[in-house]
């Protein structure tokens, strides 16, 4: 699929291709899925990203109406048996988190350099913005439909420390974490 057939994905808000790609405008430093409602960017200032990771790796944050962190990939992931899909279902897992690079290129049988390489060519992240992101959806997840502590939510979420949270938060959602808890609570979210 070539960036003219995406952004007219983007122009329809086309459902079905949420997860397969992203898109992020740059005068706004937003990232959207392509089902967005918000007015249709021009296309000169449009960028795609395969990943809500990349999008995250180049400095862009999660849109917050479309909430395009919410699809962290296709479904495609989950059926595929090569080194990427196998490594984005260990990277749900956890095994980032807790064994590193190193741990997760043992368990696909390559090296870290190998593994980075594969990822960063499909999807646009390594295995450490990947993992971040993952933390970010699930950090956010929690806070909008818990009632636990920050600090426990934070650990709970996979961070290693309170300030890595609140500046991974900070970074992709442009708010501290009682910020995203306060909005959530406003906009009628369950808790």
């Amino acid at each position: 699929m070539d960036d003219e057939t995406r952004y007219e994905a983007v122009s329809s808000r086309d459902a079905r291709f949420d997860g397969e790609f992203f898109f992020a405008v740059v005068t706004t430093g937003i990232y959207c899925r392509p089902s967005c409602p918000a007015v249709t960017p021009k296309r000169v200032n449009v960028r795609f990203f395969p990943s809500a990771a990349a999008a995250q790796t180049a400095g862009f944050r999660a849109c917050r109406r479309c909430r395009p962190d919410a699809v962290p990939g296709s479904a495609e992931w989950n059926v595929r048996a090569d080194l990427v899909g196998r490594a984005m279902r260990f990277i749900g897992d956890g095994v980032v988190d807790q064994e590193g690079v190193g741990g997760l290129a043992r368990r696909l049988g390559y090296s870290a350099r190998q593994v980075q390489r594969q990822l960063t060519a499909e999807l646009g992240a390594g295995p450490v913005a990947l993992a971040r992101a993952r933390r970010a959806h699930t950090a956010r997840v929690l806070l909008q439909t818990t009632t636990l502590p920050v600090t426990e939510l934070a650990f709970a979420a996979g961070f290693a420390s309170i300030r890595q949270f609140n500046d991974t938060m900070r970074e992709i959602y442009a708010g501290t974490p009682s910020e995203l808890r306060a909005a959530a609570g406003r906009g009628g979210a369950a808790r």
